[in-house]
């Protein structure tokens, strides 16, 4: 990728629950092109794990996104000890699954104080150090469940609807001193848990299948293939904006 506009050699990114899942496969892929990579998370055996996989470009920190007294020590023990932060994303989130007579206050607590006001806090902390230099790339991870109503998930679609809305305003404060935020949202993507969920409901599989135009489930890598473009200079004239990585199931009929 040398010469590249996709190329992120000498960028460094925090990537937020980068030990599994989407923010592995986000890792990994900045990785790939050339970044750095400091990953968090609350589970220490899974991050060292992970940066033992991704090699020696990849470093870890443990913390809580909800610890939001921990953030500016966070964002400044990064830029202190591996660089200068280049790359934002803020993947680290919490799922909840459940009739909306049923969810708690503290459930509902829990989900938006880790989807959305961690998000923030750590968005804000990092942006200061961005500001100085007028430069970088804020990445937000959302959903379909922003994009449509779907059952069972009042919370976790509050906090994802919440997430495009705080793109938008973040893009218009920030994006006039250097600072490009954006959105990505993902579709149905292939992970352990979703290949488990929909081949227990066949029914549901076939829905999902028939309302994706391109008739299939996405690959994390997907997801990282769309974070490596929106932290590149490939996407310089890029800000306010929500990527759906979807295969088209939010316009599929």
């Amino acid at each position: 990728m040398k010469n590249s506009p996709f190329d992120l050699t000498g960028k460094t990114a925090i990537v937020t629950g980068g030990g599994s899942g989407l923010g592995y496969a986000i890792s990994e892929e900045f990785i790939r092109a050339g970044a750095k990579v400091v990953i968090t998370g609350t589970t220490e055996p899974k991050l060292k794990n992970a940066c033992e996989n991704l090699g020696d470009k990849c470093n870890y920190v443990v913390n809580d996104v909800t610890a939001l007294e921990t953030l500016p020590w966070l964002a400044g023990y990064v830029e202190e000890t591996f660089g200068q932060i280049d790359i934002l994303v803020n993947n680290a989130g919490v799922h909840l699954k459940k009739p909306v007579l049923e969810v708690t206050d503290e459930e509902f607590k829990r989900v938006i104080e880790t989807n959305l006001v961690g998000v923030f806090a750590l968005t804000r902390e990092v942006s200061k150090y961005m500001m100085k230099r007028k430069t970088g790339s804020i990445i937000l991870i959302s959903s379909m469940a922003a994009m449509y109503g779907l059952p069972l998930v009042a919370a976790y679609s509050a906090s994802k609807s919440a997430i495009q809305g705080m793109t938008h305003s973040l893009a218009s404060e920030l994006s006039p001193n250097g600072l490009r935020v954006n959105t990505i949202a993902p579709g149905f993507i292939e992970t352990d848990m979703s290949r488990k969920a929909l081949e227990a409901d066949p029914d549901r599989k076939e829905r999902v299948l028939r309302r994706t135009p391109l008739g299939k489930l996405g690959l994390p890598q997907d997801i990282g293939f769309s974070a490596v473009f929106l932290a590149s200079e490939a996407a310089r004239y890029i800000t306010g904006a929500t990527l759906p990585v979807d295969g088209g199931n939010s316009v599929g009929f």
